[in-house]
């Protein structure tokens, strides 16, 4: 697309919904309505909170997505929603029985924390940051730090949702360098490739860090969760990853491209501060025995997780590069369900658990074919070459990370439970309500943390989530408070650094990347492996030191051919079926959790346009421009 085409595709259920009120100069309102946009741009303290409205639209992600729930992580092959049996008619049972339509999908309806209708609320958000554009330099600001660093956060803004578009809608999209007018022609409209909006994403992260009044970090509580330039190495960084990704690169090649701007991106943030989170800090996980996890690298990858970023000059947390005011974890609706009696929520699948190396560095399965029976996933093809994994004992020996991310049976957690043990409680009885270490005994039958079909409290999968999870938090205890998401980090980038390189043939420069993020968590550094060794190696690395953070979801997808379809990891999902023996031993046994899922074809690797958008565009074009399959 030619950069003087000026659209606003999306936002224009926006523009119909004027349309109602007859007011040709509607666009032209300010906020609030009783004051008009050039009103606003002569005003030092309107200007600025027109901007802060821009950042209304950022979606929290983590876990608030409707109904506290972890959206694509849950929609992955990472975790099981315990709500898609007890309440069905939330999205995970709609997508899971594959009950949604372009008309019917959650992309169309519910928006808690920012958290869904993506299409109409980016296109908002995106048209709101460009009429900031068009007006900030001749706005009428008292200081011209400000004008700087406001105009920066613009195009930071309009760089982040239009990411948030690619990443979920993965098509073509219009590129608006200038606000639309209510008198534009939109039957002119025109779509840019998915390259071409990458490199206008990177064009607008490029201003940004142009500016030098945008800081690398906010060190103030009074201005948080403002973004900056860190903001801008990482859109850049995962978005060039994305563009250079099969699903999406129209068949051409430019790793070499992603490779350069990571490699620069990881440069930048390091040089100002940026650092892996690499020791534990507090002493609720360092000198306390309650928090029942093995070794320090376990702790402080759970401690990273269970706690916010800061804002100031010297933070303890220097890996965060944004974090969203999204809950993360709330006990009453995630993690081991008993300890509250509500829900579990996102259950890990027995999939993510096969990821977790041993300590020797070793995959428990071949990572080229990890299932005999690729789509049922009931024969694990195990790699010959682990000698310390047994299936029989197979939560022994595993990664630190592995500890830090998951509950499973034999594990323990300290907290207050709200219950005396029943006599079935066969690890734990008797004992009585109250602060207590528990087994958490997840074989079927266990009457309180046991597998369950149906049951809201249970696990799906013979695991719980534990990544977000403050160690000791539930009824009567005091904890750090709820944990916001962070959804951009170092750890991200290096990762986008090592896979990048290695497709690119730089293979001493992923072997680097992937091995910082190793050791910090004492796990042995990989070497000599062939390219296609390394990339699968550094695949794995991302599905273990990112699980659960709702990258799985993207990624699957990504590296997919566009004709492809999801059979060989989202079709079926499994879980451990556990027998508690007489003697108190396990047998340890694959099932699958429920049912089939029906959300793996081929049209389920990007999100349908909503249907309504798409028929005005074929009114005004001629054209559908809905994706493939909706």
């Amino acid at each position: 697309m030619k950069n003087n085409i000026i659209i606003k595709f999306g936002a224009l259920v926006f523009l119909f919904t004027l349309l109602i009120s007859s007011c040709a100069d509607a666009l032209d309102q300010a906020p609030d309505g009783k004051i008009s946009l050039e009103q606003v741009f002569q005003d030092d303290e309107k200007t600025a909170a027109y901007l802060n409205s821009c950042y209304l639209y950022i979606p929290g992600e983590g876990h608030a997505y409707f109904f506290w729930m972890r959206g694509p992580v849950d929609w992955s092959d990472e975790a099981w929603d315990t709500d898609a049996e007890a309440e069905p008619w939330i999205t995970s049972g709609q997508l899971y029985d594959g009950n949604v339509s372009a008309a019917s999908h959650f992309n169309t309806m519910w928006a808690d924390a920012g958290n869904g209708n993506y299409w109409q609320r980016m296109w908002t958000a995106i048209r709101k940051c460009t009429v900031f554009i068009d007006n900030i330099d001749d706005a009428a600001v008292k200081s011209e730090a400000n004008r700087s660093r406001w105009k920066a956060e613009a195009h930071l803004l309009r760089a982040y949702y239009y990411m948030t578009l690619l990443k979920w809608f993965g098509c073509a999209l219009p590129i608006e360098r200038t606000a639309y007018h209510y008198t534009d022609d939109f039957s002119t409209t025109e779509r840019s490739s998915y390259y071409e909006v990458v490199q206008f994403i990177i064009e607008d992260c490029n201003a940004a860090l142009s500016s030098p009044n945008l800081p690398w970090r906010i060190t103030s509580n009074s201005e948080a969760y403002r973004f900056t330039k860190a903001v801008a190495e990482g859109i850049k960084s995962r978005m060039s990853l994305y563009a250079a990704s099969p699903l999406y690169n129209d068949g051409k090649n430019y790793w070499e491209e992603a490779y350069t701007i990571n490699k620069q991106a990881l440069s930048n943030l390091k040089s100002n501060g940026y650092e892996l989170y690499d020791k534990p800090n507090f002493a609720t996980w360092k000198t306390n025995e309650d928090v029942q996890l093995p070794n320090d690298a376990a702790k402080l990858f759970n401690e990273y997780f269970c706690n916010n970023m800061g804002f100031e000059t010297n933070p303890t947390d220097k890996e965060t590069i944004y974090q969203t005011n999204a809950g993360q974890d709330w006990i009453m609706t995630e993690g081991i369900g008993a300890v509250m009696g509500y829900k579990s929520g996102s259950c890990p699948s027995q999939e993510i658990v096969d990821r977790f190396e041993t300590i020797d560095g070793q995959p428990i399965i071949d990572l080229a074919k990890p299932y005999i029976d690729e789509i049922t996933h009931l024969q694990p093809n195990y790699n010959q070459n682990n000698t310390l994994y047994d299936p029989q004992d197979p939560y022994a020996n595993r990664d630190p990370r592995f500890y830090a991310s998951v509950y499973y049976n034999g594990s323990k957690r300290t907290c207050f439970w709200p219950f005396d043990e029943p006599a079935a409680a066969l690890d734990n009885y008797p004992a009585k309500k109250g602060w207590r270490t528990r087994i958490i005994s997840t074989w079927e039958g266990e009457p309180q943390t046991g597998r369950n079909q149906t049951a809201r409290k249970a696990t799906r999968t013979g695991y719980f989530m534990r990544k977000f999870v403050h160690p000791n938090s539930g009824q009567e205890t005091v904890t750090n408070g709820h944990a916001h998401a962070k959804v951009m980090r170092l750890g991200e980038i290096y990762l986008n650094l090592a896979e990048a390189a290695a497709e690119a043939n730089h293979m001493d420069e992923a072997l680097q990347a992937v091995n910082a993020i190793r050791s910090r968590v004492n796990m042995p550094p990989l070497s000599g492996l062939s390219k296609e060794e390394l990339i699968l190696r550094i695949r794995n690395e991302r599905r273990v030191e990112l699980a659960f953070e709702a990258h799985r979801y993207f990624d699957v997808r990504r590296w997919l051919q566009p004709t492809d379809n999801l059979e060989k990891t989202d079709r079926w999902i499994t879980a451990a079926h556990i027998t508690r023996n007489a003697d108190g031993s396990y047998t340890y046994k694959r099932g699958p959790v429920s049912r089939e899922r029906l959300c793996y074809d081929n049209k389920f690797l990007k999100f349908p346009i909503p249907l309504n958008e798409v028929n005005i565009m074929m009114a005004l074009t001629g054209e559908d421009w809905q994706n493939p399959g909706w």
